[in-house]
C-alpha cells in the first residue's frame, strides 16, 4: 500500500488510522478485562474489531488462530472497497495465535504489535511458531519481570521474528494489573508500526524488513 493509497480516517480522540488497514485486539487467556489496556483502546477506536475465542481459559493455538483468521476475514467484508489488511494488536497468548496465523495468510497482514507474549515453550507451541524473520512489520514490547516470558527469551524470539524489541522496564505482563491506564506510550508505538506498514511497498522478505528497525531502545519505553 502506497502513502497515496493509504487515505486516512479520522478516529476517536484526533486519532488517524489509513482506511486501507482493519485493527484487531487479539487478548489472550482469559480474555482481556475492562480495565485492560486492550479494552480501553477497543473502547477508544469503537470501528477495531476484537478476536472472540470460544473458552477463554483453553489456550489451544489452532483453534484461536483460526478465530483470528475469521475475524480478520469479517473485518475485510465489512470494507469490501478497501480490502484492508490487518494490523494486529496482540497481548500474551494472542500472540502466538496471531503469529500462527499471520504467516500462513502474509498477504492479509500489514503488521503485528505483539505485547508480552506467552512463552511459547510453556504452552509446548515453539516449534508451531514462525523460526525466522516476519515477512511483515513487527514491534515487540517486553517487560523485565513478566512472570509469562523472561526478558532473555523474550530478546530472542524478537530477533528470530525480526522485530522491533521495545523494552517496557519492570511492566509486569503488561496488563490491567500492571497500572497503564490508556497506556498511551503503547499507542505512541502503534502509531509507528501503522506508519511503517503503510509505507511505500518494499519486497516483503523478512530480512528487508528486520534491517529498518532500531532493536532495543537505550532506556525503558514505558
Amino acid at each position: 500500500m502506497t502513502h497515496a493509497a493509504a487515505h486516512t480516517a479520522i478516529a476517536a480522540h484526533g486519532r488517524h488510522w489509513p482506511t486501507g488497514v482493519a485493527m484487531l485486539t487479539v487478548p489472550g487467556l482469559y480474555g482481556s478485562g475492562p480495565g485492560h489496556w486492550q479494552s480501553r483502546w477497543e473502547g477508544r477506536f469503537p470501528d477495531w474489531h476484537r478476536v472472540e475465542q470460544d473458552d477463554w481459559a483453553a489456550p489451544d493455538l489452532a483453534r484461536w488462530s483460526a478465530r483470528v483468521g475469521q475475524t480478520v476475514r469479517a473485518a475485510q467484508a465489512e470494507r469490501p472497497r478497501h480490502a484492508p489488511r490487518a494490523i494486529l494488536v496482540a497481548h500474551s497468548f494472542g500472540c502466538l495465535a496471531s503469529l500462527h496465523w499471520a504467516v500462513q495468510a502474509r498477504d492479509a497482514v500489514a503488521g503485528v504489535l505483539l505485547v508480552a507474549p506467552a512463552d511459547p515453550d510453556k504452552f509446548g507451541v515453539a516449534e508451531q511458531l514462525p523460526q525466522r524473520a516476519l515477512p511483515f512489520p513487527a514491534v515487540l514490547v517486553a517487560s523485565r519481570n513478566d512472570p509469562w516470558l523472561g526478558y532473555g527469551q523474550a530478546l530472542e524470539w524478537g530477533a528470530r521474528w525480526g522485530a522491533e524489541v521495545v523494552d517496557a522496564g519492570y511492566a509486569g505482563h503488561i496488563n490491567a494489573d500492571s497500572g497503564l491506564g490508556e497506556w498511551e506510550p503503547g499507542l505512541a508505538l502503534l502509531d509507528r508500526l501503522v506508519s511503517r506498514a503503510c509505507a511505500p511497498e518494499v519486497a516483503r522478505d523478512g530480512a528487508d524488513w528486520q534491517a529498518q528497525w532500531d532493536v532495543l531502545p537505550s532506556a525503558p519505553y514505558i
